[in-house]
């Protein structure tokens, strides 16, 4: 049996520190500023769906406004003499705070962080957020109320509760304990029940700008990476995803994806064989789901260029616009384009699920994609 300890936490962005450890928001300036509104005129909700695209700083944005929380005093908490705490114009707490040393010690009481957990029959992490992860927050919750010190929740993600999950979630949020604030990370915020969602107020987040996602991927990794064209075009304003195709080779595997398809429709079947081969291999299953993801993104990419009758810009590989502008000149290519990409993502999701040789899905993908460009 695996132990616990040695578990990967599920929130966290391979390569990359948690959200609890990350210092600075970049480029999510104005939900910032929505929280602080709120907060400063006394309209603060008990509940807050963070959505937008995976990356962008949901779950450090959670993690950030619990620190602001839990260290700034309350407006009826007067001082010493009575007076009221002044009126905050940031969420940035002091690192050396001691709230914020306590959380990133994972020690502050006044916090409950839910995520998937390991199966105790297993040892294995869990593929969904069960009931027993929600139902644990009852103690925690009952004690905020006995203790009258404020409380904060944050459920990362929430699109991962499996349905005993989220109607749990959905009782306590029907009947919000005293000064206790919930932060509910959602990457898709329309698997939630429409009933959850009803009882939160949304903070949506928007995808950084290159120049942000700069900043943050120089917080984000240990060993400085450059923020070329390439990789903020693949990453889409996603700091996450940046990381992710910078640890797993994914700008290269892109790159590798417009020499293959390069001169469509005709095709070089050893080097299609050789990257098929490449997905198979025993521990290339991170590679696999990342290639999946490519190709993915090539065929948008193409049904991009056709409908705006242009390549996308930047480009994300040497001669990629010059070549989607081949294969995707016209509105009409980009509907055919779309429709591969609707039947491919349908089939790649499936052979995955039913476990179907990677190298065998990977070449009739591909087929595929010759077979369209043929016409």
């Amino acid at each position: 049996m695996s132990d616990a300890a040695e578990l990967p936490e599920p929130d966290r962005v391979e390569g990359a520190p948690h959200p609890r450890e990350t210092s600075r928001m970049f480029g999510q300036s104005a939900a910032e500023a929505a929280f602080l509104e709120a907060y400063n005129s006394g309209r603060l909700h008990h509940a807050w769906l963070l959505t937008g695209p995976r990356g962008v700083g949901k779950a450090t944005l959670a993690w950030a406004l619990a620190r602001f929380l839990l260290a700034t005093p309350e407006a009826d908490d007067g001082g010493l003499f009575g007076d009221a705490p002044p009126t905050p114009e940031s969420i940035d707490i002091d690192p050396e705070h001691p709230v914020a040393r306590r959380i990133m010690a994972g020690s502050e009481p006044g916090l409950k962080h839910v995520t998937r957990s390991p199966n105790p029959k297993t040892g294995r992490m869990r593929d969904v957020i069960s009931v027993e992860d929600i139902r644990a927050l009852t103690p925690f919750l009952t004690l905020s109320a006995a203790e009258g010190g404020r409380r904060v929740v944050i459920v990362d993600s929430a699109d991962e509760m499996n349905t005993q999950a989220a109607n749990a979630l959905l009782k306590m949020l029907e009947e919000p304990p005293a000064k206790t604030v919930m932060f509910l990370v959602s990457h898709q915020p329309s698997r939630l029940l429409p009933t959850i969602r009803s009882r939160c107020r949304e903070l949506r987040l928007v995808p950084l700008s290159a120049e942000d996602m700069r900043h943050a991927l120089d917080q984000a990794m240990e060993t400085p990476v450059e923020m070329t064209d390439a990789l903020a075009a693949l990453a889409a304003g996603s700091v996450g995803e940046a990381v992710r195709l910078t640890n797993l080779g994914g700008l290269e595997i892109y790159g590798a994806l417009v020499d293959l398809f390069r001169d469509l429709p005709k095709l070089d079947r050893s080097a299609a064989l050789s990257m098929a081969e490449a997905a198979a291999a025993r521990s290339g299953e991170a590679k696999l789901d990342i290639l999946i993801g490519m190709i993915q993104l090539f065929l948008a990419r193409l049904a991009r260029t056709g409908a705006m009758a242009q390549p996308p810009i930047p480009e994300a590989a040497p001669g990629e616009g010059e070549m989607l502008m081949r294969l995707a000149s016209d509105a009409r290519h980009a509907r055919r384009w779309a429709d591969m990409a609707e039947e491919l993502g349908g089939r790649m999701r499936h052979g995955r699920a039913v476990n179907l040789d990677p190298a065998a899905l990977i070449l009739d993908t591909i087929f595929r994609i010759q077979q369209t460009a043929r016409g």
